[in-house]
């Protein structure tokens, strides 16, 4: 049986049956460069915590975590509270969906209705700072004392668990955020970013067809060096975990039945890749899901399992399928598949970002 809260399962379905998105996303007008190119916005709230001036307190059950779970960045979030042991210390508020006046805080479980009056993350963010221009985001970190923002900053804000709020981790809890590299991380985490995290909505939204073509190259150019990288190490840097292997998991986990359906319709079926044609990357995510990766939530969203209703997200009313695509359950024993990597461990130096130390010029703060 399902462990997805039925509110938010009927949330869903009803805005899938009433909503009208706008015409067209501001990604697809606003956030374009002259020659046709997408380029995202830049983040609006960027606070830290710690106990510096300006910074917020590190107060478990202050702060709620607003996002939408279907978004890579939302999921970055929620697999590393997870894997700290952080999910109760800063609950998750979910977005259902979003239209022209921005994101919608899902009616069963919006927590801060009663103390502040809306259903929207807009409100919250000219709340915070009236001149607030833009979209709000998902992830977004609300304090739940004040009704402010404290930061839309998905780069960012998993240091801020990694680091700020460690004495709360639980024990045992694996250093994502290695001091000895973190400057190699970051340089890492702006590369996988660029090319494969933003890399899939440069194909999807940009205006100019040859933008999106380059993007395309460079994305599967990135995935055949990770695929090599991955051939002789387990995870990124080597035999443990870290804050890069999350980065890289919120797309590899839904490129193939998510971001790929729209690419095919832009540049067809043949030539547009999978990440099951990365023999190691695929593997690798497996071994990554095997993980605690994927909750049953971030599975629901991921089309491989069912709601309470028995139903998939993609069967809503409003919401395309695609039939040409593996059943869930197919899909859901693939990923379930043995990885068959433990044997590996691997240096956690490659060729690719801080060599000739460039990485000593990077810092997180």
């Amino acid at each position: 049986m399902s462990t997805l809260n039925p509110g938010l399962e009927a949330d869903l379905k009803a805005l899938a049956r009433t909503a009208e998105p706008p015409a067209e996303f501001p990604e697809l007008s606003a956030e374009q460069t002259a020659d046709g190119a997408f380029r995202r916005q830049r983040n609006w709230f960027t606070a830290h915590f710690g106990t510096g001036p300006d910074e917020f307190p590190v107060e478990p059950g202050r702060y709620v975590l607003a996002g939408q779970v279907g978004c890579g960045w939302c999921r970055r979030q929620l697999i590393i509270l997870r894997l700290l042991g952080l999910t109760d210390a800063v609950p998750f508020l979910p977005l259902t969906g979003r239209d022209e006046d921005g994101w919608q805080i899902a009616p069963s479980a919006n927590i801060l209705k009663k103390d502040f009056g809306t259903d929207r993350l807009n409100d919250f963010y000219r709340r915070t700072d009236p001149a607030f221009q833009g979209r709000g985001t998902s992830p977004t970190v609300i304090d739940t004392k004040t009704g402010f923002v404290v930061s839309n900053n998905y780069h960012l804000l998993p240091h801020e668990w990694e680091t700020a709020w460690t004495p709360f981790h639980k024990p045992g809890a694996p250093d994502l955020y290695p001091l000895p590299l973190r400057k190699e991380i970051d340089l890492l985490n702006q590369q996988i970013f660029d090319d494969i995290n933003n890399g899939t909505y440069k194909q999807l939204f940009a205006k100019s067809d040859d933008a999106a073509l380059a993007a395309k190259r460079v994305f599967e150019a990135r995935l055949y060096d990770l695929d090599f990288r991955l051939k002789s190490r387990r995870y990124l840097f080597g035999s443990y975990i870290t804050d890069s292997d999350v980065r890289l998991f919120q797309t590899l986990s839904s490129y193939d039945r998510g971001y790929r359906i729209g690419i095919v319709k832009r540049f067809g079926e043949d030539g547009t890749v999978r990440i099951t044609d990365y023999p190691n990357l695929w593997a690798y995510a497996r071994d990554l899901f095997a993980h605690d990766f994927a909750d049953e939530l971030e599975q629901y969203f991921l089309r491989l399992l069912p709601g309470p209703s028995g139903e998939y997200l993609g069967d809503f009313p409003g919401r395309e399928s695609d039939a040409t695509l593996p059943s869930p359950a197919e899909t859901l024993a693939a990923w379930q598949e043995p990885s068959g990597r433990e044997h590996l461990t691997g240096s956690p130096f490659y060729s690719g970002p801080g060599g000739g130390g460039s990485f000593e010029r990077w810092t997180f703060r």
